[in-house]
Formats: C-alpha cells, structure tokens, sequence
C-alpha cells in the first residue's frame, strides 16, 4: 500500500513539474525583482540581503506581489535530469519518452553554461545575495554544478550518452582550474564559488564527487590524487560524533541534514568510484549519525540533528537519496509516505516547510519538487529492485 502511494504521489509530481516547463519560483529570488535594479538597492548588500531572507522567510508568498517572475533554474533541470534517469531503469517501456525528455534537459543545460571558465559550470538564475559573497544569475558554483555533473553522470552510466559525458568531463576543468582552494598543508578545501575563498564541507565534497566520476570514465590520475586531498582536508573535520557542521567559520557551526547527506553521498561515491578505501569508516560513522539523528518518530524528516522543525522538502528528499544509499528502504518508505500525505498539495507540487504551527505552502520548483522528485523516483528504483 505504501508504494502504490508513493507510484501516485511521484506521478502527481512529475506531471506538475512538467506542466510547469520546470519554471517556478525559488526560496532565494527574492531580490530577483525589477525594483531591485534601481541604482541604490543594485548595491546595498545589507539592505538585498535583508529582504532575500525577509521574502523567503515571510509565510505567504510575496513574489507575485514584487513582479517576480518564475526561473528557469539549471539546477532543477539537472535534478528532473537524474529522476529521469530513474525512471528510464523503472519503467524501459517508456524508453522513447523518457529519453526525449531526457534530451531535451542536458541540451537546455548546454545553453545555460556561463561563458569565460575553464570548463562547464552552472549557477543559479537570480542575482543571490550569500552571507560572504555576491553571485550574480547563471555565474557558476560548485554546488550548482556538481548536482547537475551528478544528474549527467548517471545518465551516462545508464544511457552511454555522449554528451552528457563530456559535459561531465569539461566540468572537472572548471573545478580544478576555476574554484579556489584553502591549503592545510598538502590538503586543501575547495570554494563555494570563483567568488569567495569560504570553506564550506559540503560544497567541497562535491567537487570531489565530481572529479571522482570523471576518473572513473577517464582514469586520469590527476582526478583522483586532487580528489582525495580535499577527502584529506574534510575528514579532519569530522567530528567525534561522526557529524560535519556546515562550515569552518564561526557562523557555520549548525548540523543539518541535507548538508550532512551530502558529505556522506560524496564520500560514498568517492570510495566506490576511485577504489580508495582509506574512509570507509569515516563514511560508515557518519551514517550512523546521519540515520540516528535526523529521523522523528521513524520517519519525518528532521532540519537539525536536535530539532525537528521545519520540515524541509530539500531535506527530505535527500533524506531518501541517502537512505537508498544505504540500502534503509523502510525507513526511506516512511519518510516518502509522511511527506505525501502531509506536505504535498492535491495539484502534485510539495510545500516548501512545515513548522510546528503552519506550514509554508508555497510551492518551490528546485528547492522543493526537483529534490522530492529526484528523491522519490530513487526510493522507487530501489524498491522495483529490491526483491522484495
């Protein structure tokens, strides 16, 4: 019973999503409206950062309201990309379709590549205003482009596709050759972006995860002996617990769990793809901590390790791509059940949070639907090849 409604709530999902044309609106694009282009508030950093975070935070959605339009984000392409990818393995009688579709995502993505780096990049499409940072629209960072070099990635190991195969390559080149990078020693943590010199776990292990798949195609030893540097540097910050704080700054000590879920997916990806199997334990101590602290009751979904609220569509659906990971498929079903019947709209979208006493209900293409949807279509590929 249990799956039948996860097949239902995907599918509902999926035809939102693609009604839509994968345009919607974003927590972050706030300041994506025109007002925002007068010459005072183009500059004041304090005063856009402000209302990016007052217009994602306020409990009604403001955007229609500043003239925000809905965006085109790479990142929810490269996201619809990966659970395409899914369902091609789910349901192969649906090949034709799901490979024009497929197509029709890496070629958009194609387009939406910034010129003047080394390699192909991706970034978001509004102007983001982060705590260290300016970002303008479309300009490249390693987040961005390591989720959508892992969507092309796994289309290429399905597909055998081309292209989605020298993208995959032609990003390693953007990242060894364009992102900074902090030494310790011989160890070094990649950067957020070509903007800022920030030490952030996650975004770093993602670089790695990149360069790991590209090795995995090309056996440049290169790829692996950076990759496993920037292990090196995140490793030592793993705490005694097993857990990663976001950051190495002062205001990046929180634990939560998407960010959690992404270090260990990387590193998990990193061990099995380059055959170094130094970090096992390191990976197999993070999961614990991931499994035992982000899950109430069984299956909602926990923020942080030690509150529940919000219940957050990003983590949730990363919640199920961990979980699937490692091979938790109850409990994967349970968290996919309970954000069903509790946080998906009768039109198919997800809300963005749930708090203890309201939920947000807008509806946020990348941030919320891209993630349950590649979330999803991974709970059910491993369900249909489970054997069970």
């Amino acid at each position: 019973m249990n799956r039948t409604l996860i097949i239902k709530g995907t599918e509902k999902l999926n035809r939102y999503i693609e009604t839509e044309s994968y345009r919607g609106y974003d927590p972050y694009d706030g300041i994506k409206s025109s007002i925002f282009k007068l010459p005072v508030l183009k500059s004041n950093k304090i005063l856009r950062f402000g209302v990016q975070q007052f217009v994602k935070r306020f409990p009604l959605n403001l955007r229609p309201l500043l003239f925000i339009k809905k965006g085109y984000n790479p990142v929810t392409l490269g996201l619809c990309l990966q659970a395409y990818s899914n369902l091609l393995l789910i349901y192969p009688d649906k090949k034709d379709e799901l490979m024009k579709k497929s197509y029709f995502l890496i070629d958009e993505l194609e387009k939406l590549i910034p010129s003047g780096y080394s390699g192909a990049c991706w970034g978001y499409d509004f102007d983001w205003e982060a705590r260290y940072s300016k970002i303008p629209a479309y300009q490249p960072t390693i987040v961005a482009t390591g989720f959508i070099t892992n969507a092309l990635f796994k289309f290429y190991q399905i597909t055998n596709y081309e292209k989605s195969k020298q993208l995959c390559i032609d990003s390693s080149h953007f990242i060894l050759k364009d992102i900074n990078r902090t030494y310790e020693g011989n160890d070094f943590c990649f950067s957020y972006s070509p903007f800022d010199k920030q030490e952030v776990f996650n975004a770093s292990m993602k670089g790695v995860r990149t360069l790991s798949q590209v090795y995995s195609i090309t056996n440049e030893e290169e790829l692996k002996v950076e990759a496993k540097k920037a292990v090196n540097y995140i490793i030592k910050y793993q705490t005694e617990n097993g857990s990663w704080k976001y950051s190495k700054s002062k205001t990046g000590g929180w634990i939560d769990n998407y960010h959690t879920g992404y270090v260990i997916d990387c590193l998990d990806e990193y061990i099995k793809l380059t055959g170094d199997n130094q970090f096992k334990y390191n990976l197999l101590k993070g999961y614990i901590f991931y499994k035992n602290n982000f899950f109430h009751e069984n299956k909602i979904p926990k923020f942080y390790n030690k509150e529940l609220y919000p219940v957050d569509c990003t983590a949730a659906g990363q919640s199920l791509l961990t979980l699937c990971r490692f091979n938790d498929l109850e409990l994967a079903e349970n968290v996919a059940k309970w954000m069903i019947e509790n946080m998906q709209s009768e039109k198919g979208y997800f809300y963005f949070r749930k708090f203890k006493n309201y939920t947000v209900k807008t509806s946020f293409m990348r941030w919320s639907n891209a993630w349950m949807f590649a979330g999803l279509t991974e709970l059910l590929k491993n369900i249909t090849f489970s054997g069970n």
